[in-house]
């Protein structure tokens, strides 16, 4: 379990980055 939800937080923080630099170029 414990892996499986650091996956998910990699994933998420992966995710919130995109989001910031799509926010940036808009």
């Amino acid at each position: 379990m414990a892996k499986k939800a650091k996956k998910a937080a990699k994933a998420t923080k992966k995710t919130a980055k995109k989001t910031k630099k799509a926010a940036k170029k808009k």
